[in-house]
């Protein structure tokens, strides 16, 4: 996997611009922060992130996969002042759980998502090598 920088641009905090990799693809449906059970874990935004980013490596891990070959991840947030409060106990998680794979990444604020009480949706990609 190749980080792609352009030359002159800063670097950004917490992802990357581009990712270049070549392999098998695995692409995860996007996870909300429910349990094995379905129930949702809370309604903290920061222990729903948590779950989504546990439930996000488990699905990856039935393919052999893991945090280091995540290549792309698109988030889904109902609240934006809610998701930047919780920004460092979001960095904190990252890092237990992810290491230092910043993937590409964008995150979009909507107006809902499809189960209720859910604050955060991310759906990722990740390339296994060949």
């Amino acid at each position: 996997m190749q980080i792609l920088q352009p030359p002159g641009w800063p670097r950004p905090k917490g992802y990357s611009n581009g990712v270049l990799a070549e392999g098998r693809t695995v692409h995860v449906a996007g996870q909300i922060g429910w349990d094995a059970s379905g129930e949702i874990v809370s309604d903290d935004f920061a222990a729903q992130f948590r779950q989504v980013i546990d439930n996000t490596l488990a699905v990856l891990a039935e393919a052999g996969a893991g945090p280091e070959h995540v290549v792309r991840m698109t988030g889904y947030v109902t609240g934006r002042d809610e998701y930047l409060a919780a920004g460092r106990e979001l960095g904190e998680i990252w890092k237990q759980r992810m290491g230092r794979n910043y993937p590409a990444m964008a995150f979009v604020i909507v107006q809902g998502l499809i189960e209720p009480r859910a604050k955060v949706e991310i759906e990722t990609t990740a390339v296994l090598p060949r």
